[in-house]
C-alpha cells in the first residue's frame, strides 16, 4: 500500500486525526483569548506602556 504501510494503520491515522482536530479547535481558541485578556490586562496597568 502507501508508504509500506497497511491499511489498517491508514484507519487508524485517519481516526487519530479526526479525534485531533476538535482539540485543537478548542486550543486555538483558548490561546487567542488568554492572548487578548494579557494584551488588556498589560494596557489597563500602566496606561499604554509596553
Amino acid at each position: 500500500m502507501f508508504s509500506g504501510l497497511e491499511w489498517y494503520w491508514w484507519l487508524v491515522i485517519v481516526a487519530v486525526l479526526i479525534v485531533s482536530i476538535p482539540f485543537k479547535v478548542k486550543l486555538m481558541k483558548w490561546w487567542s483569548g488568554r492572548k487578548q485578556s494579557k494584551k488588556k490586562g498589560k494596557s489597563g496597568k500602566w496606561g499604554d506602556e509596553e
